[in-house]
């Protein structure tokens, strides 16, 4: 075992370029740091120094602290969902189903028949702008406001006055299991609570619950745990599995709030994975296509580096990554199909320098699994050796 602890940092959405299949998801062009950089002139001293800009264009940095490299995506999803599983071994040939134009009207009436309450809104749109839009009605009618993300989600909005918080989990549960059973492609079915007055609506993010499916295949982090190793998921990681091989779930309702709370793991004693993913590059910046806000979270990351680094033990490694694209200054609010940034840290690190590059996200779990010793995924090349 190199090493004892692996920290796994996954910057939701934070790509670096075009993948070389992008013309098939219309996504020619898109650059999500390089975009953020030409337009913002990121400040991001810590981060450079471990190569993170030099993802951008691959070129050899003989100063660097870490070896870094970028990997390109296997599965045919440009989703969290598609990156996480690919990140973690498992091969997904099917893309989840995503529903632009609102959802059929079969799956609207099963709903319906599950909650007997009727649907406002089966459209694509944003949790703020719409419980704002269709609140007063959702309030007088005691109904349920439906929408979709750019990402395979079916989400749910009630009023916390009309639908107590706990009910709508249970009709979202309810939901995610049909939605298995009736094999609709869904990749995750979100419970939104919101409450508040016309106009003043807001969403209750600690009151979020996303329920995923299973995982197709066993993960990394499955073979992690049957071996008796820790598992720690902080952020959406559980909801990412479904709960599959995670044995300590910490919940983060934002980037500050995750980056404490693995700050905190790492003064703990345990031997595995921890596992963090900081969504909000994503949420509040990539769909709503702010690029000074993405400018400013990758500068505030910036400033935790060097705290994040200096807790690492010599026996530890940390793994900076993303799950996909989403370039603020593209066209449209969804996801892009990007390469990833890959960067890996330890102090005991002698000859950091670039890597080749990664032809599948999979090489970061199959390098964990050889690092504990576990069962291999079915997709990705260990690099472990490579690390001196």
């Amino acid at each position: 075992m190199k090493f004892k602890r692996i920290f796994l940092l996954v910057l939701d959405s934070l790509g670096v370029g075009e993948a070389k299949d992008a013309a098939n998801f219309q996504d020619i062009g898109c650059n999500t740091l390089g975009h953020v950089h030409d337009t913002c002139h990121l400040f991001i001293p810590n981060l450079k120094k471990i190569g993170f800009l030099d993802t951008l264009n691959m070129n050899d940095n003989p100063n660097t602290e870490a070896y870094y490299t970028i990997a390109k995506p296997l599965n045919p999803g440009k989703d969290s969902l598609s990156g996480h599983y690919e990140m973690m071994g498992i091969k997904n040939d099917l893309p989840f189903n995503t529903f632009n134009q609102g959802f059929p009207v079969e799956i609207i009436t099963e709903i319906e028949r599950i909650t007997g309450k009727t649907v406002l809104g089966n459209k694509r749109a944003s949790a703020d702008s719409i419980v704002n839009e269709l609140g007063d009605r959702q309030v007088e009618t005691n109904s349920l406001i439906l929408f979709t993300s750019a990402d395979s989600d079916l989400q749910i909005a009630a009023h916390e006055d009309t639908i107590p918080i706990q009910l709508l989990h249970d009709y979202c549960e309810e939901i995610s299991k049909v939605s298995m059973e009736r094999n609709w492609r869904i990749g995750r079915i979100i419970s939104r609570p919101f409450n508040g007055t016309s106009s003043k609506y807001k969403l209750i993010n600690s009151g979020r619950r996303d329920y995923a499916v299973n995982p197709p295949q066993h993960t990394i982090l499955v073979q992690l745990n049957k071996n008796n190793f820790n598992v720690i998921g902080i952020g959406k990681i559980n909801d990412m599995f479904n709960r599959q091989g995670i044995n300590k779930v910490i919940k983060a309702n934002d980037n500050s709030e995750a980056i404490n709370k693995l700050m905190d793991i790492m003064d703990k004693t345990f031997t595995g994975l921890c596992m963090v993913n900081l969504s909000d590059f994503d949420t509040l910046y990539g769909h709503p296509r702010d690029v000074e806000g993405y400018a400013k979270a990758i500068e505030e990351l910036d400033v935790e580096i060097p705290m994040i680094l200096n807790k690492l033990e010599v026996d530890d490694c940390l793994i900076i990554t993303a799950d996909h694209g989403n370039d603020p200054t593209f066209k449209g609010n969804d996801h892009t199909r990007e390469n990833v940034p890959v960067i890996i840290y330890s102090r005991k690190f002698k000859h950091a320098k670039r890597l080749e590059t990664f032809e599948t996200f999979a090489n970061i779990g199959a390098t964990i699994a050889e690092n504990f010793n576990v069962e291999r995924p079915e997709i990705g090349t260990s690099i472990l050796n490579v690390l001196e």
